[in-house]
């Protein structure tokens, strides 16, 4: 794979001692402009495939075929009810962007099912019951509330039982947030009981959902909880963490996650939004220079659902070292990506072997080159990173 300096560009900053981590934005140099790969027909087009992929391989039933294989053209057997209901969140996401009806069909359809396989504490806090799971995951109920809020935001009307249900998601957030400001990882199905050390990837969902719907939805009894949680959070998983180890898998997990928080945070009026915007740049550098992600061999897609709102972040500082910097990789990261995607214009040599008239592969998006494996969650990240590229790098 070319790396960050494949791009024309010059070295960039060495990463923070592991000793002391970094708590703002290393200074990016200025590099030699980077080759374009990426335009809006192209982004476009990669939307609409994304699209269809997740439609196609709905259920009747509302949840998703988790993984195709297109060579072998069948389905593999495991499942996840946290890349489910990420999926969910993916189709509120494009339906907030550009609605159609069968995407608003789809999109309530999978609402339904997961408010089908849900259950209300004594105290009427609403957690999810996965078919198939022995216990909860608090994901699984981040997301779903992820993909309430932005399917109201794109509401036209007034939409009261979903309000209830996000309610209802919500407090049981809430319930599962530690006195520290994170949050138990698990539940029990019988009583909804929150239990379990923090996860990266769960606090991080969490935290997005209760700054998102503090910020847009006018539930100001969150904000304070939720600036807790990004404390505590950047504290544990990026500043102790990265002590730890300077390209901490914990970073890594929490990474895509925290960055779109403090983007939300960053662009607010809410207190420190200077700061929320000095950790996403931080987190930007940290995801190029050490985790090294233009390095990576298996789909980074996620890496982007933090750069480009770092992007945008950067140029409406002025900060045109990191501008670039940031581009560049948004450039040959997502460009590369792409080209993983099955029915892409630009798909590489492998992936263009996949039968354009399999409707069950096509849009879908390999976590690897040369792997015929498609999965929801690979193909949700990335589109997420497309919808971001689209309104933050090139402009609507």
């Amino acid at each position: 794979m070319a790396a960050w300096l494949g791009c024309g560009h010059g070295l960039a900053q060495p990463a923070a001692s592991p000793a002391q981590p970094a708590t703002t934005p290393t200074k990016a140099r200025a590099v030699a402009p980077c080759k374009r790969q990426l335009n809006r027909a192209l982004l476009d087009r990669s939307l609409a495939l994304g699209t269809s992929f997740l439609l196609e391989n709905q259920r009747p039933a509302g949840h998703f075929e988790y993984s195709y294989d297109w060579q072998r053209q069948s389905y593999a057997s495991e499942d996840n009810q946290v890349r489910q209901a990420g999926a969910a969140w993916g189709l509120a996401l494009i339906h907030q962007d550009s609605p159609t009806p069968r995407l608003a069909a789809a999109l309530d359809k999978a609402l339904r099912f997961f408010y089908q396989h849900s259950r209300l504490t004594t105290d009427g806090r609403r957690y999810i019951v996965y078919p198939g799971t022995e216990h909860g995951a608090l994901g699984t109920v981040a997301l779903m509330a992820l993909a309430h809020i932005d399917t109201l935001r794109a509401a036209k009307a007034p939409r009261p039982a979903l309000q209830r249900t996000l309610g209802e998601y919500l407090a049981f957030l809430v319930g599962a947030q530690r006195k520290g400001g994170l949050f138990h990882a698990a539940y029990d199905h019988d009583d909804g009981h929150s239990y379990g050390n923090p996860s990266p990837y769960f606090d991080g969902e969490s935290l997005l959902a209760l700054v998102k719907a503090g910020k847009y939805l006018g539930r100001s009894d969150l904000k304070g909880l939720a600036l807790r949680a990004a404390e505590a959070g950047h504290r544990l998983n990026v500043v102790q963490a990265r002590a730890r180890d300077a390209d901490s898998t914990t970073t890594k997990g929490y990474y895509q996650w925290s960055s779109m928080a403090y983007f939300e945070l960053a662009t607010s009026q809410w207190p420190g939004h200077q700061r929320y915007g000095d950790w996403l740049i931080e987190l930007a550098d940290w995801m190029i220079d050490t985790h090294r992600t233009l390095h990576r061999r298996r789909n980074t897609a996620y890496a982007y659902e933090g750069i480009v709102p770092a992007y945008a972040v950067a140029r409406a500082r002025g900060d045109q070292a990191h501008v670039q910097k940031l581009g560049c990789v948004i450039e040959e990261g997502l460009g590369r990506l792409t080209s993983w995607q099955v029915g892409s214009p630009t798909a590489n040599a492998f992936v263009a072997q996949a039968p354009s008239s399999d409707l069950k592969a096509l849009g879908g998006v390999q976590n690897h080159a040369a792997e015929p494996g498609l999965r929801i969650d690979v193909a949700q990240h990335q589109m997420h990173a497309v919808l971001l590229a689209r309104r933050h790098y090139l402009g609507r």
